[in-house]
């Protein structure tokens, strides 16, 4: 009886571990539920931080543009007011990281280039003839491709 007893307390010991064992596993899925959601919230909200940051910093383009729409005295004046705007605006986004990749001329890199026509060149092969849309990098990482001409070698003898 004394061993059918102790039986009984070793397994309601372990039925008792269990059931904390259990009690602390979902205490701590809820939890990290919570904190999933706490952390998709928080991203959210950093997105629209940064987007309230760009935004600001873009007002005085805006504003220029709007300047320049309203005292269209000559075209060379228009010209020199859209062109003031574009520094500013490109001194902006290279302040936050935004870099134009040089292709004409250089070797043809397909991580920034993307081919779009070939012509054939006296010039050594898969060298940048024209640049037919600026690319742009963003830091270290490639926001958009520049669109190319490519040279190609000239078929025949020397």
């Amino acid at each position: 009886m004394v061993k059918a007893t102790k039986k009984k307390v070793k397994k309601d010991d372990k039925q008792k571990k269990i059931k904390e064992l259990t009690e602390t596993l979902q205490r701590l899925q809820a939890e990290f539920e919570n904190y999933k959601k706490r952390t998709e919230r928080d991203q959210v909200e950093f997105v629209k931080f940064a987007e309230k940051d760009f935004i600001k910093s873009m007002l005085p383009v805006l504003d220029n543009f709007e300047l320049a729409l309203q005292n269209q005295k000559s075209p060379k004046e228009f010209l020199k007011g859209v062109e003031l705007i574009y520094a500013q605006l490109f001194q902006l986004l290279e302040e936050r990281g935004l870099k134009i990749i040089e292709a004409k001329g250089e070797k043809f890199d397909p991580y920034k280039h993307e081919a779009l026509l070939t012509e054939k060149s006296n010039k050594e092969e898969n060298i940048v003839l024209e640049e037919l849309q600026r690319g742009y990098m963003l830091h270290d990482k490639v926001l958009r491709h520049t669109k190319v001409k490519v040279s190609k070698k000239k078929s025949g003898g020397k």
